[in-house]
């Protein structure tokens, strides 16, 4: 991917790293919420270092994307946002066998996005890492972490759950892998609340302002449109050095807040980051649109987290 520079080789002012809470922000403003959702935000944040070499380690997948269910609509790369495929409990996957996971059920840069889940789902990297003596071991279970854009369910419900799937596999550390800019609030909080359990974690995700906020002991951040943390589409080079580089991170940070940047580039469209929840760019036409979908959005979604709640109790 080629840019513009000036004389001194320079990249455009708008390479940055994309700041989702305030795309968030001003995006659901133009919709008319006009109520800022605010995201979590510590101050202190834990750490636990290896007890053993990671070549020693049981490691732990955790992911936010959904199991495809044919009988939940359209879930292909295609699809538009599809609040039926969503998830409001964890779940757990046999780790030896391969599975179909999607991420149509949250928001997403959909032209950005292809069908290859080793971009979200980085479960065939982890086993040739094992393989290859990186690591001791896959966990014989991956883990599917709800997006509840409730701080406290996720804190309260979700993370007990998943901490406690964990200890059952005898995992020694996680890797957390995020997708929409909730998928990173919820990934965070589920890697601060492992980590101050004892097990070591690293957070791969593409929204940095987002988990640097919360506050997580490591992070592998890639610049890259949200929904491919793990890896570039169609591109096994960069699935195995994405996550040998997440598993470094994981081995060597020495202190919490760790971050440390893939330097891999997206090598899709040049301007990708332009569009991403992009409020200027909404016409009159566009917001009355997207107001009505964001209601059908919702009104699914609320029947399905309230469902998921009703069967736990």
């Amino acid at each position: 991917m080629a840019f513009e520079t000036d004389s001194l080789g320079f990249s455009p002012d708008w390479d940055v790293p994309v700041r989702y809470i305030d795309r968030t922000h001003a995006w659901y403003d133009a919709l008319g919420t006009n109520n800022h959702y605010r995201y979590a935000s510590f101050q202190d944040v834990p750490f636990t270092a290896l007890s053993k070499p990671l070549s020693q380690c049981r490691v732990a997948l955790l992911t936010t994307a959904a199991p495809f269910d044919p009988s939940k609509g359209q879930q292909d790369c295609k699809a538009p946002y599809n609040a039926a495929a969503k998830f409001y409990k964890a779940y757990s996957g046999d780790t030896s066998v391969d599975h179909d996971l999607r991420v149509s059920h949250v928001g997403i840069d959909r032209r950005q996005l292809t069908d290859d889940a080793n971009c979200w789902f980085p479960l065939p990297a982890l086993r040739r890492a094992a393989a290859a003596g990186l690591i001791g071991s896959v966990a014989p279970r991956f883990h599917g972490v709800p997006t509840n854009r409730s701080q406290r369910h996720t804190l309260e419900v979700d993370c007990p759950d998943i901490l406690a799937r964990c200890r059952e596999d005898g995992v020694d550390v996680a890797v957390l892998v995020a997708n929409c800019p909730i998928c990173h609030q919820s990934i965070s909080l589920t890697a601060r609340y492992l980590e101050a359990a004892g097990i070591p974690t690293v957070v791969m995700g593409c929204a940095k302002d987002i988990v640097e906020t919360c506050g997580v002991p490591r992070f592998l951040f890639s610049d890259m449109p949200l929904g491919n943390a793990a890896a570039r589409p169609y591109d096994p080079a960069s699935q195995d050095s994405t996550l040998a580089l997440a598993l470094r991170v994981l081995e060597s940070a020495i202190a919490s807040r760790t971050t440390v940047q893939n330097p891999l580039r997206w090598n899709g469209e040049a301007q990708w980051k332009h569009h991403v929840l992009n409020a200027a760019a909404l016409t009159p036409e566009d917001i009355e649109r997207r107001k009505a979908e964001q209601l059908a959005i919702k009104r699914t979604a609320h029947a399905i987290r309230d469902s998921a709640i009703a069967e736990k109790v």
